[in-house]
């Protein structure tokens, strides 16, 4: 099982505004170059939200639909693969009011029922799912900073291909 965790601050925002920003995944394929699709099935106001993606992954596609579950309460969103090509794949958004900015945390826990290929593929879908993650939310919110360990490389979103 592999844990992906990336920590980002987005500067001068309210934390609903971000969250209800950040649950558009509609919007993704725009702002995350690995993002080739996604569909959503139902979202808020919806009890039953769900989505599919595609993202660009080696040579090909890495797909899966999703079970999402949203608090704006709470300002979490959490999610669990339903089908797809992972084994396993599941994790959280969590979004907290610090002053004036607004901390986005995103973990997940994924693993692909390969242990001969883990050392190949775990480090691959790490990093498109690190990116994706920090493409979209700097895509939105112009200035967020990567906290911690969190980058997006040399690679540029125009030339991106995972």
């Amino acid at each position: 099982m592999r844990h992906v965790e990336i920590k980002v601050l987005v500067p001068s925002q309210e934390a609903r505004t971000v969250f209800e920003s950040i649950i558009r995944w509609e919007r993704y394929p725009d702002l995350a170059p690995h993002v080739h699709t996604t569909a959503v099935h139902g979202t808020l106001p919806s009890d039953d939200c769900s989505s599919s993606w595609e993202l660009h992954f080696r040579s090909g596609l890495l797909r899966w639909t999703e079970r999402d579950e949203f608090s704006v309460e709470d300002l979490t969103a959490r999610f669990e693969q339903t089908d797809g090509d992972f084994d396993s794949f599941e994790g959280v958004w969590t979004l907290r009011q610090e002053g004036a900015d607004v901390a986005v945390d995103f973990e997940a826990d994924f693993d692909f029922g390969i242990p001969s290929l883990e050392g190949i593929l775990d480090p691959i879908a790490e990093r498109v799912i690190k990116e994706s993650v920090a493409w979209a939310v700097t895509g939105m919110f112009p200035g967020t900073q990567l906290l911690g360990d969190a980058n997006l490389s040399d690679i540029r979103p125009e030339t991106a291909a995972a």
